[in-house]
């Protein structure tokens, strides 16, 4: 069985050099009021020279943003946001490609274990789950800034409290919120009439169908969330895994899900020996035609597909009747990163109305909005309107059966547990 290599991200010589004094932008940011909640805010003379000092910080800095690159989709939208912020705000982007975020998370350990304590070499993580529970854990992030930010408002936290909230973990404001994401599963019409509505629809429809479903090799984190999607359908009771996973009885709780697998595994694609290395890798076996059924994370993905011409026409998206898992994903500086002004005015970016119609547009990435629309006014919110007619495209109001992500603790066990279970087939 293949696994996923590490990656050690290599980072390119920095063009340009920035010595102003970080203590002074960590007064600026701790010196910006709370917006507003409860409503579409306004700045104040006070918070504006605050966040004019830091802007003013960030012209020629350099920021490296570690952040997944395996998706075409996604890096080209990283891209626009280089050139926007290169022409906004005098800011270089260096979107640092990776393929586990762990890694990332390693580096600045390890920085902090050698003693570097205000030259890190990333400035900007995209992160969420158990990778920032670690980092808040050992003390790895910068903040609290994200309610400082004068975009963080149009979010209306008080109303969408996901926004504060990572797998169960509180974010405390040590990351930023930038895009929502919902399990979604989708089929070929043309070889599937009605798809499985459950997980025990799934397994027989599977066993009635041998070799034409699968789901991305664990750990890989597509591969992890059906492990979680299929818990959650498949045990009595969720309590447990909303709460740290040494608190419950692991083999007892994750039983069923173990059963279920090895009952699913002989009638998967390739009898269940080898997995797609990823959500990318799954979609290309759709559109190959070796597989019927499949789902990702980004709901608009499949009907951006099918525009590409990576999947047919026939194809058609849907979420399972009890809902399926969703959640928000953020952004963090870390502790010792060297341009801390440049990714506060990054992640201010990247909640703007501007960059977060751009990004739910199907025809750029289709990654869902964190801001409330009520918060904008009526210009702003046409921005995010799309009228375009896509029978590929998942009906909006499909994705108010959401799930909540269990305790991030509960994904590494299963990962390892899995791997134990299948990992040399």
């Amino acid at each position: 069985m293949n696994r996923i290599a590490p990656f050690f991200a290599r980072l390119r010589p920095r063009t340009r050099v920035f010595s102003r004094s970080l203590a002074t932008i960590a007064l600026a940011v701790t010196a910006l009021p709370s917006l507003a909640q409860d409503a579409t805010p306004t700045i104040s003379d006070s918070n504006l020279k605050g966040w004019a000092a830091i802007e003013e910080a960030a012209k020629g800095q350099t920021v490296y943003w570690n952040a997944w690159g395996g998706d075409n989709r996604t890096n080209e939208y990283l891209a626009w946001v280089a050139d926007e912020l290169e022409a906004r705000h005098d800011i270089e982007l260096v979107h640092v490609k990776l393929s586990d975020t762990s890694t990332a998370v390693s580096r600045v350990i390890a920085e902090k274990a050698a003693g570097n304590l205000d030259a890190g070499a990333i400035d900007l993580i995209w992160i969420n789950g158990e990778n920032f529970a670690a980092m808040k854990d050992n003390d790895l992030l910068f903040g609290p800034f994200a309610e400082a930010l004068p975009n963080y408002g149009l979010t209306r936290p008080q109303s969408n409290p996901e926004v504060r909230v990572d797998f169960t973990v509180p974010t405390g404001g040590f990351e930023a919120p930038w895009g929502k994401a919902q399990l979604t599963f989708y089929y070929d019409s043309a070889r599937l009439e009605t798809p499985p509505g459950d997980m025990a629809e799934l397994l027989d429809w599977a066993e009635d169908h041998p070799g034409r479903f699968t789901y991305p090799l664990v750990p890989d984190f597509t591969g992890s969330t059906f492990l979680k999607q299929a818990l959650i359908e498949l045990t009595d009771d969720t309590t447990p895994l909303y709460k740290p996973v040494e608190k419950s009885d692991f083999a007892a709780v994750t039983a069923p899900l173990w059963d279920y697998l090895d009952a699913l595994h002989p009638h998967l694609w390739r009898d269940g020996r080898h997995f797609p290395a990823s959500g990318p890798e799954m979609k290309r076996l759709m559109g190959d035609g070796e597989l019927s059924l499949a789902f990702t994370f980004i709901p608009s993905e499949p009907a951006a597909a099918v525009a590409d011409f990576q999947l047919p026409p026939t194809t058609r998206s849907y979420v399972l009747d009890g809902g399926t898992l969703g959640n928000v994903h953020f952004v963090a500086i870390p502790f010792n990163a060297s341009h801390k002004a440049g990714a506060l005015v990054t992640a201010n970016f990247l909640l703007s109305p501007h960059a977060q119609a751009h990004k739910q547009d199907p025809a750029v990435w289709g990654d869902r909005t964190v801001l409330d629309l009520d918060a904008l006014d009526e210009e702003a919110r046409a921005a995010f309107i799309d009228d375009r007619d896509n029978p590929a495209a998942l009906p909006a109001e499909a994705l108010s059966k959401t799930l909540p992500e269990p305790h991030p603790s509960w994904m590494e066990r299963l990962e390892e547990a899995w791997l134990e279970r299948y990992g040399s087939q």
